[in-house]
């Protein structure tokens, strides 16, 4: 009743729907095989980005917690916190270094802190000091000891070299320089005093180099300047004459003629009476 091509369609059609019926019956099958795969290769890459976040925190732990040479005079509120000290441990410190003193070792640092041992004997290792106090600390000398003194042989300022100096506690390197140099353009010292007029001497520095050193002229070289025809330039090289200074001096000399005593250096601004005793012994008044 059908002709070839209605029966060919037809077997088309029932071919089509038996593969369509083979295709849903598997249907869970083929989408359980895919979405196994498909749950591995995420698992995987969970993996995968799991350890490299464990990695990237593992490196910054250990950034964070390395600890740098330091100098424990100068620990910040924040650097304190970093370290595991508490609030009261710290604010020990600052009240300490706010009168202008220092701790000089790991001992002075917990005696003042009051840090436990353990975490004393965690930071210590990273304690950076000064030279000049490492020199000191290798010595035997001590700063509470209690075992006979060595009798003080004082020593001339005006013939001490630079190792002399450097022996005072509280003289480094650079004061030494500094204190040489300053002979050096006054000719030589006439009084001890003059030390502690210059910068980085503190009072207990001073008190150090009295028991050390004293004063005495050795052969007259001291360096003095024509207060009265000397020029602004010149004055100004004087270690206790700075420009302003020397300006008020050749201001005063214009209107006031010739200075010719200790008197009339008072009526000088900028120059300070409590030096001027020392100063008048490096002026020339002719």
């Amino acid at each position: 009743m059908f002709s070839s091509e209605h029966r060919n369609g037809i077997f088309l059609l029932l071919g089509i729907i038996v593969f369509l019926q083979i295709i849903i019956l598997n249907f869970n099958r083929i989408y359980n095989f895919f979405d196994d795969k498909t749950d591995v290769s995420r698992s995987q890459a969970e993996l995968q980005f799991k350890k490299e976040v464990d990695s990237l925190l593992q490196v910054k732990e250990t950034s964070t917690n390395k600890i740098y040479p330091f100098n424990p005079n100068y620990i910040t509120d924040y650097k304190g916190y970093m370290l595991g000290m508490s609030i009261e441990e710290i604010d020990r410190l600052h009240k300490f270094r706010s009168q202008n003193k220092f701790v000089n070792s790991a001992k002075e640092f917990q005696q003042v802190t009051k840090v436990s041992n353990e975490l004393l004997a965690k930071i210590s290792p990273f304690f950076k000091f000064p030279d000049w106090v490492v020199n000191k600390q290798n010595s035997t000398r001590t700063a509470h000891s209690f075992v006979k003194k060595e009798s003080v042989v004082q020593i001339n300022l005006n013939s001490a070299t630079k190792e002399e100096l450097m022996k005072v506690y509280g003289i480094g390197e650079k004061l030494s320089d500094n204190i040489l140099n300053e002979k050096s353009k006054l000719g030589e010292f006439v009084s001890i005093d003059q030390i502690s007029w210059m910068w980085g001497i503190t009072p207990e520095t001073f008190e150090n180099v009295k028991k050390q050193f004293f004063v005495k002229p050795i052969s007259g070289e001291l360096k003095k300047i024509k207060i009265n025809s000397a020029s602004s330039r010149e004055l100004s090289q004087f270690p206790y004459f700075n420009y302003a200074i020397s300006k008020e001096i050749v201001t005063y000399r214009s209107m006031n003629g010739e200075i010719r005593n200790i008197e009339d250096l008072t009526k000088i601004k900028g120059i300070s009476v409590d030096k001027i005793k020392i100063i008048v012994l490096y002026l020339e008044f002719d």
